[in-house]
């Protein structure tokens, strides 16, 4: 067989079983935010995905394992978002602020709260919820406080990143549990002006 025809057929079947990844992640997180991931089953998912379960279990160890490369691509997203929200004209400073709002406007994608900071530590245990999101979110965080000087000489940056975290984490679920979004932007963005030392923006008179 030519290389180039089995390259071509290399590439096809990467990209088909890419798409098969992708059909079932969509399908159990879906599924996971409707129902729960207790209640929901992998024939289920499988059904959702229009594949077989022996195809599930061909992609995934368990559903488990499933779940978990859902709440992956989750943290992904909401990194992506911080990232796209701080370009690199943005001074330290100002990047931290921005990208803490693009986090909690991430995390109002309809089902995302759930499945991070509910189902998530109660499925995958903590430890396993704080590797992911030191990878994606709470990263960002922590490289942000970092550049802009937050804290340092004075306290841990390891705590105060985890307590930042927590305290973002806590906005996002205050939002889904149908409180103000606009009053906890604003306390958020005032609690890290205060953090920064800067003069908090003020409401302009109507």
């Amino acid at each position: 067989m030519p290389k180039s025809i089995a390259d071509s057929q290399s590439r096809t079947n990467r990209e088909r079983t890419e798409a098969t990844r992708l059909a079932l992640i969509d399908a159990a997180r879906a599924l996971f935010v409707s129902k729960g991931y207790g209640e929901t089953s992998t024939p289920e998912i499988a059904v959702a995905a229009g594949i077989t379960r022996g195809a599930l279990y061909h992609h995934f160890a368990d559903k488990r394992d499933l779940f978990r490369q859902v709440l992956v691509r989750e943290a992904e997203t909401v990194a992506a978002d911080i990232e796209a929200a701080t370009p690199r004209q943005l001074t330290p400073r100002e990047a931290l602020l921005e990208g803490s709002q693009a986090y909690l406007n991430a995390m109002s994608a309809p089902g995302r709260t759930r499945l991070l900071l509910i189902e998530g530590p109660a499925v995958l245990g903590l430890e396993e919820i704080m590797a992911i999101d030191d990878a994606t979110s709470a990263g960002s965080l922590r490289q942000g406080l970092e550049k802009a000087g937050l804290g340092k000489g004075e306290v841990s940056l390891d705590a105060l990143s985890r307590l930042l975290s927590a305290a973002f984490d806590r906005a996002a679920l205050e939002i889904d549990a149908g409180a103000d979004p606009q009053e906890i932007h604003s306390a958020m963005r005032w609690l890290l002006e205060q953090a920064l030392g800067l003069e908090p923006r003020r409401k302009h008179a109507a």
